[in-house]
């Protein structure tokens, strides 16, 4: 059993380093999108399956496992801000490398999502 204990070390180590934050999405809060939203026009996108309630704001809503269907319906420039929303966030992390694949390089996710921006008191549509 002492020899399982540096093999499971490993695992946890190699899986752990999966779950950090790509260095080609920044994650914001839901007071900062807020902030951004009321400065700016922007595109928001929810990526929730199933849908869900929408941030008041929101553009389009895209299943995060089908960004490419949708590809027509995204910016044409690249470098367009994206900023993506799921319930609590994994759903935009996976959304984001889809986008990301896609070409798109400037992206957001909203750390918490939707529940993060329930528990700011923010608008809903």
């Amino acid at each position: 059993m002492k020899k399982l204990y540096p093999v499971i070390a490993f695992i946890f180590l190699v899986t752990g380093c999966s779950f950090q934050k790509p260095d080609y999405l920044k994650v914001i809060t839901a007071p900062e999108l807020n902030r951004i939203m009321q400065q700016e026009d922007i595109f928001l996108v929810d990526v929730h399956t199933p849908e869900q309630r929408h941030i008041k704001g929101t553009d389009l809503f895209i299943p995060y496992n089908e960004i490419e269907r949708y590809k027509d319906k995204l910016p044409k420039d690249k470098n367009s801000a994206i900023y993506l929303y799921c319930e609590g966030g994994p759903m935009g992390n996976a959304a984001a490398r889809s986008l990301y694949d896609l070409g798109y390089r400037n992206l957001s996710n909203l750390e918490g999502g939707a529940k993060a921006w329930k528990k700011a008191g923010l608008d809903f549509e």
